[in-house]
């Protein structure tokens, strides 16, 4: 069974994301998110949670290897063939629907 980061890399190169926009999403640096990539830095809990948000799995299924939801996928693929302006809007709006949605289970 795979580790996390040979996971991690297997979902962000079945998305076709780059390492630049994945190390961004977390807020890191390139190196430090290739680093973990390559074993040599820990997965650290909030991120395996960003990580599950990005590539459309669950933490367990992150942790664990199982399937990608389809629909996840061709979000994924379709995101990132937008500009980082249009990939930073859709980021904001779906931001918007989660607090949305926390608001209407409070």
């Amino acid at each position: 069974m795979p580790r996390v980061n040979e996971r991690i890399k297997e979902l962000r190169t079945q998305l076709h994301l780059s390492q630049d926009y994945v190390a961004k999403f977390l807020g890191l640096s390139r190196s430090t998110y290739t680093q973990m990539e390559n074993g040599k830095r820990k997965v650290l809990a909030d991120e395996v949670a960003q990580l599950s948000n990005l590539f459309g799995v669950s933490a367990d299924s992150l942790l664990n290897e199982t399937a990608m939801s389809q629909p996840a996928t061709m979000f994924a693929r379709s995101f990132e063939r937008l500009d980082e302006r249009d990939q930073a809007e859709i980021m904001n709006l779906i931001r918007f629907k989660e607090q949305v949605k926390a608001q209407r289970t409070e």
